[in-house]
Formats: structure tokens, sequence, C-alpha cells
């Protein structure tokens, strides 16, 4: 009755955003307030709207350019003091302005800020009053390369409504792609939509300032806005959406849902970025304003993409080579698909000026010492010297960095980056040296891609525990999930989604740990479950697999769990969803478990014989 009535009261808010949209009013439905919401800090939202947007392709995370000759990343604020930047991004900066205001030169505007004096915002405002920041890349798949985006420091906005928005995340896309590859007839599209945010009406405009003396001299005598100057800073009422509001995505999203919705469009209840038609056979992946469509017929196709220039200037590209950032060769007759993202990891080896290994590095990690004698292989503790609060920096930014390229292509960097992840905090000396290993692995192996094969859309998944492989005393979980055949265990159609994490609590034995390994891996699938459901693949008995006979035993009843209390309700959760006919346990050999590549650390040789169960090495971009 409780989902019932949510649904009819989401089906009730977006019809009155129909209503108000086909009367003309530009206004959103009424917000309820929370009253406790945290404001994000620092520079961190003014940049995430714009690094879902464009996904974390080369150097959006920085905001910035990375200079190909010396590696260092330039601001706009850098750009403009060099003689072969200067010029174009003084441009580009005045071009985004422009859209932005009342136009300039042949581009139109949107009217989404309006420059104005300071006097002109109301006094209770002033102190909400927040700053602007420029953010430079180079995109030459885009129509203008060039880039400069104009955010605002979301943390001085004091905007105490809801602000979420949903968005797809990389296994619900990949289970996407894979479901073009498993129906007959389908394809996929990638259509972007220009401007998304910068035309969405906003309940209550926001207000912020630029330097004057960073503005290009054309939209200071256009805008005349030495009349507005006040102090060195020109003052700006935004009236709609921009980049960097905690408010625009939920908004944009809001009036997209209304606009698709009289078209027959709608989100599917459980899985977010994922949308479908009433009765067309077509689905698409939404990740803010890019659209990775599955199609069986052109008259869908154009029936979406119409749908969407009736609002928006659409981009279309109907090969569908490149989404979110990863590069797509599809081979539609061989029901194949190769993913990868060129030239990632030479940028970022550039931009950590990190030489090339004189030999191969074949492992991402050292492989654990062995303890002779030992019962149980421990971890060690790391007692090498503390290092500087700039080299945990720059060991957070390769974590952050390769972490999305481990989620994206490359799943054999998963439990590696997860293990420096977990002590980046206090980083020591050896924690530095893994990190270099690491970064020469990644030049050995600089351009992994994952390969997707047509398959029955069943879920499956291997789960495995490393016991008392980390320090303090803690254990690794590993998952490995793929998509399988009817009656085919050999099937290995590449992971979709990889978990490797470090147990919470410590586990009083192997088998507890291969317990808890499941209930992390169980508890993963059950979104994913729905996920193929609300694509149309039915869902079957999940097959999971481990190798631990304890574990599978207490679980299937074969065993009497006199001992197991102490985990009681890991237990307990996974014997319920047994009961449910939503997984089959199933054990197999160590050797045939898929998952233990992710759950330890491993000699070189067992690295180099398994890398290609996971990843192959595709061609390096041509320079």
């Amino acid at each position: 009755r409780v989902l019932s009535q949510k649904r009819q009261d989401e089906r009730d808010a977006l019809h009155r955003i129909a209503n108000l949209v086909a009367n003309e009013a530009a206004q959103i439905p009424d917000l309820h307030v929370i009253q406790r919401r945290k404001i994000t800090r620092g520079l961190s939202l003014a940049n995430e709207v714009l690094q879902m947007d464009e996904w974390a392709y080369h150097d959006l995370f920085a905001g910035a350019i990375i200079d190909s000759e010396t590696g260092k990343s330039l601001e706009y604020r850098d750009l403009i003091k060099m003689d072969k930047y200067r010029d174009i991004y003084e441009k580009s900066y005045a071009n985004e302005l422009g859209r932005l205001a009342q136009g300039i030169r042949d581009i139109p505007g949107t009217n989404t800020i309006v420059f104005i004096k300071r006097s002109d915002i109301p006094k209770d405002r002033l102190k909400d009053v927040t700053y602007g920041r420029i953010v430079v890349a180079y995109r030459p798949q885009k129509t203008e390369p060039h880039r400069s985006r104009l955010t605002v420091g979301g943390d001085r906005v004091n905007y105490p409504f809801e602000t979420s928005a949903p968005t797809a995340d990389l296994p619900t896309i990949k289970m996407l792609w894979n479901s073009v590859l498993s129906t007959k007839g389908a394809k996929f599209i990638v259509a972007d939509v220009e401007n998304f945010y910068l035309a969405t009406p906003m309940e209550r405009p926001e207000y912020m300032r630029l330097p004057y003396n960073q503005i290009p001299q054309e939209i200071k005598e256009k805008y005349n806005l030495e009349e507005l100057e006040t102090d060195g800073w020109v003052y700006v009422k935004i009236i709609r959406a921009m980049y960097g509001l905690p408010q625009a995505g939920r908004l944009a999203n809001l009036l997209l849902a209304a606009r698709l919705s009289k078209h027959g469009y709608y989100e599917c209840q459980f899985t977010k970025g994922l949308w479908r038609h009433t009765w067309r056979p077509t689905t698409f992946a939404l990740v803010v304003d890019d659209f990775g469509i599955k199609v069986t017929r052109d008259t869908d196709m154009h029936h979406l993409i119409n749908t969407l220039k009736k609002y928006y200037n659409v981009t279309v590209d109907t090969k569908g080579d490149l989404f979110v950032g990863i590069k797509l060769e599809w081979d539609y007759k061989k029901r194949t698909l190769d993913t990868h993202i060129p030239g990632f990891v030479q940028d970022k080896m550039n931009k950590y000026q990190h030489p090339r290994p004189k030999l191969p590095q074949h492992a991402p990690a050292k492989a654990a010492p062995i303890q002779y004698g030992a019962k149980i292989q421990t971890a060690q503790a790391d007692t090498s010297p503390q290092i500087s609060a700039d080299q945990i920096k720059h060991i957070q930014d390769v974590v952050g960095t390769f972490s999305w390229y481990a989620r994206a292509v490359d799943p054999t960097m998963a439990a590696t980056m997860s293990s420096i992840a977990s002590r980046q905090s206090k980083g020591t000396e050896n924690l530095e040296e893994e990190v270099r290993q690491f970064l020469d692995y990644c030049w050995t192996h600089p351009n992994a891609g994952v390969r997707f094969v047509a398959s029955d859309m069943i879920l499956a998944l291997h789960s495995d525990a490393s016991y008392l492989s980390e320090p303090d005393g803690k254990s690794r979980a590993a998952g490995h999930f793929y998509l399988n055949r009817r009656n085919d265990e050999n099937f290995n159609i590449r992971v979709i989604l990889t978990l490797s994490k470090v147990i919470k609590h410590v586990m009083t034995s192997a088998s507890e740990a291969e317990t808890a390994a499941l209930f992390y891996n169980c508890k993963a699938a059950i979104p994913l479950r729905v996920a193929l459901e609300e694509m149309g693949h039915s869902q079957c008995k999940t097959p999971t697999t481990t190798d631990n006979t304890t574990a599978q035993g207490l679980i299937t009843k074969a065993m009497i769990p006199k001992a197991a209390k102490s985990y009681d309700m890991r237990f307990n959760w996974l014997k319920c969803r047994r009961a449910q006919n939503q997984f089959n346990f199933i054990w197999r050999k160590g050797k045939d478990n898929r998952a233990d590549y992710q759950s330890k650390r491993h000699p070189v040789k067992t690295y180099i014989d398994k890398r290609h169960e996971y990843v192959i090495d595709m061609p390096l971009p041509k320079q």
C-alpha cells in the first residue's frame, strides 16, 4: 500500500509539471523544505555536476587543461596568461557568457543570467551571493572542442529544498549494452542534449559575482559592464538553472520527465536513470544530458529523437561509439562489443610525470610474503615512516582517478585500488612504493578493454574471501558479476561489476569471512536483478558460486549451524533470500572461482595467466 501510494504521488507530481509546461507557466511544483540539509563545502559541489556531465573523461575532474609539454594543470586564469592559449580560451569564455546571458555575435542567449548592480540584490540575499568558477577542458569530439564552462560555487548557495537527481550507474549501463547484444535486431545510439541544465526555470533566483578582470573585452563592451562593476566584481542574477547549482540537476530532470511523459516515456520505478516507453520497445539510460538508447526499429529511434528535439538542441550519434567517456566498438554481426578508454592512461602518466618502467610490470601489487610454518597467512603491519601531506594528496589523486577507470574498463585493478584507498589517509613509504608499482602496471597495460558478447541475460556471480589478508586482522570480500547463458556454467561474458572491499568487522574464521562475502555480493546483486527485470529480462535463481563448503552448507541447510551464532544476521539473510528463490548457492573448486583474482594479492605468474579472463589489451590510439 505504501509503494502504491508513493507511485500515485509521483504520478500526480509529474502531471502537475506537465500541466504547468502546457500552460507555459515557467514554474516547478512546490518543494518540501529539508531543515537539516548539509551544505557541501569547498569547490566540490561546484565541480560535481560538471564531472557527472562529462563522466570523468580526460581531465574534467581537475577542471583544467593538462599541458602536453610540462604536464601541469592549467586553469582559465593560467591559460589567459599564455600566448598560445589566451585568444582561444578568451573566445571560449566569451561564448559561454554569451550563451548564459542574452547572446554574443551569432550565438543566441538562453537568458540564464542577467548582469546587475550590487544594489539590485535584495538585502536578505546578500549573504547568499556565491562565486563563479571557470572550468576548462579540451573535448575533440564536440563541435566546440575548446570548452569553458562557468560553474556556480554551490557551497555558498543556501537552497533548503530537495536536490538529488537520478542518474544511471555503470552496472546499469553495461547491462543495457549486453541487452542490445542479446536482443535480435537491436542497436545502440547516443543522443546528447546541449545546455541541458541551462534553460530550466527556477523557483527563486540565485546571485553570484565574477572577477571583472577575467571577463573578455567583447563581453564588457556588449553588456556595458564598466557601469556595473563594483570593487573589481560584476554581479549576476541567475534566473535559470546552470552548472554547479545544487538544485540544477533535479530541476532539469523533473522538467525532462514531465515533457517525456506526455509522449509515453517513463523512468523505471526502482532503477534510477533507466527509462522505457509504455508500448514501444525502447529503453535508454540517462546520465545527466547523455542518452544511451537501445532501439530495434528506426521508427522508434526517430520517435524519441523527434520528441527530444521539440524541447532541446540534440546531437545524435547513430553509430553509438562513445558513451559516458567510454569508447564502444560494436560488431552487430558477431554480436560483440569492445569497450575501452583510449588515451586515458597515457594522459594520466603525463599528468603525474611517471616514467615508463624499464621492465614490464604485470602485477598491480606485490604478492604477500609467505609465512612458512603458519597455518593462516596474515597481513604484516606496515611500520615504514609516514610521508608528507603532498605525497598523501598525490596518492589520493591516483586512487580517485583510477578507481573510476577500474570500474569502467579494467577490473584487474579493483583489489589494488581498494587496498590503497583503505590506507591512503595515513600514507607511508611502503604505500607510496605500492602506488609506484601500480603506475608501472598501468604503463605496461595502458589500454585495457572489456569484451561483451550476446547472452541469455541471466545474472550470475562468483563470491570469494581472503581471511586475515588485510591489516588489523581484517579480511577481504570479492565478487565477480556477469551475465550468463542458461545451463552453461563455463560461459564467461566478462564482468559487469567487480566487488572488492575490506570486510568491516573482524572475522573469527575463514567460513565466516566467506559468508560475509556472500552477504555483500548478494546484497549488491539484488538491484542488478531488479534492473534486468525492468529492462524486460526475467530472472531465474541467480547462480551464486562459492569455494567454501561450510558457507554453502550452512545456507543450504546441509550443515547444522551450532557454532555460527556470531554471524546470525548475515547467515539468516542469505537463507531468507534463498527461500525466496532469488539465489542458488553452488560450490565449486577455488581454481574455478572467478572472484579469487580480486580477493587477494597473487604471484606475478597468476596475474599473467589469469588476466585474459577479465580484460583484453586494446591497441593504443594513433598519436
